[in-house]
């Protein structure tokens, strides 16, 4: 699918651009182009300096905002396929800053949707977030908004080969900002802050993120929101991982918070099958039904009533497992 293709990436200094693109380089050598599309002039620098255009010839470093939809225009001409990692998302930043998060995770996604649609892009894969089901942050709210834009732009795309899809996925281990870093760094001081001792998360790593995106890009058929099947972990559990003789102090939720992460609603479940290795939510609106989409693809419907959160999910990772990942992912064994 990407040998001989044009590629661009919004956000492609983030840590999810940078393993995308070491991903293809390494098993797609035969890829066109790969346009590393973001606002940071430094970060661009200095990811250069890992993936120089000199040893990596098809790379390409293009500094603009997704907000700016004529810059985007011009980015993409001559691309067959976009990733969109590009969004605002801290939860307190969005609170306190509700309008700029609007207008790049909004605002950026239609920008970006007409952007692809005036210039013959092929694939278009989203990144979304857990936080966008049952939103009860604004940042989640501009993420739900964002994945029905770019779902129900499968309606609007007329005669052209075009397939618009959404991916979302839960916390990506070790990942800036997340838990684990986090415990990492208070364990010095003999204590970890634990804001609700029945709280569960997702977890998924990096590469596998990068994998599904991948396989969104070959198998998608456009309209669908993808979610993956993988395990949770007990935020007690990760803190006794981190730091097994550190006590634990309950500090309290968080504004905006939940104790278990959503990632299907039961009110999704009507349009929700089974792919085996992920979920697909199927649009109330599209270009196929349910049965035409289970017929095709192999999938299965999921019982009525069905929901997929962390709390509820029968897969968790035990203390021994979570050591050993925060070990392969994160931390290692001199840091640990």
């Amino acid at each position: 699918m990407l040998t001989d293709k044009s590629i661009l990436v919004t956000g492609g200094t983030g840590s999810f651009g940078k393993a995308f693109v070491r991903t293809v380089l390494e098993r797609y050598p035969e890829v066109r182009r790969l346009v590393i599309f973001s606002r940071d002039e430094l970060k661009q620098y200095e990811m250069q300096q890992v993936f120089p255009a000199s040893q990596f010839p098809c790379l390409r470093y293009f500094i603009g905002d997704v907000r700016d939809e004529a810059r985007l225009r011009r980015a993409l001409e001559g691309i067959d396929i976009v990733v969109h990692a590009a969004a605002l998302k801290q939860v307190p930043a969005a609170e306190y800053n509700p309008f700029e998060c609007i207008k790049t995770n909004v605002l950026g996604a239609q920008n970006l949707i007409e952007a692809c649609l005036s210039n013959g892009v092929q694939r278009v894969v989203a990144l979304s977030t857990d936080k966008a089901a049952a939103p009860v942050n604004l940042y989640g709210a501009t993420k739900l908004c964002s994945d029905k834009l770019f779902i129900a732009a499968n309606n609007i795309k007329g005669n052209r080969d075009i397939r618009f899809s959404v991916v979302r996925y839960g916390n990506v281990m070790g990942s800036r900002g997340s838990v684990i870093p986090f415990f990492l760094e208070k364990r010095k001081s003999g204590a970890l802050p634990i804001t609700d001792p029945r709280m569960t998360r997702f977890n998924i790593s990096l590469q596998e993120g990068v994998d599904m995106v991948l396989w969104s890009i070959e198998h998608a058929w456009g309209g669908e929101v993808l979610v993956p099947k993988i395990p949770s972990y007990r935020i007690t559990d990760v803190a006794t991982a981190v730091a097994p003789n550190c006590r634990q102090e309950i500090i309290g939720i968080r504004p905006g918070e939940k104790i278990h992460e959503e990632m299907i609603t039961s009110s999704d479940a009507a349009s929700t099958v089974d792919l085996g290795s992920y979920y697909a939510i199927l649009p109330l609106a599209g270009q196929f039904t349910l049965k035409e989409y289970c017929a095709k693809t192999g999938a299965k419907p999921v019982e009525p009533g069905f929901a997929y959160d962390s709390g509820k999910n029968p897969d968790f990772l035990s203390v021994d497992q979570l050591c050993a990942l925060i070990e392969k992912y994160v931390a290692s064994p001199t840091t640990m």
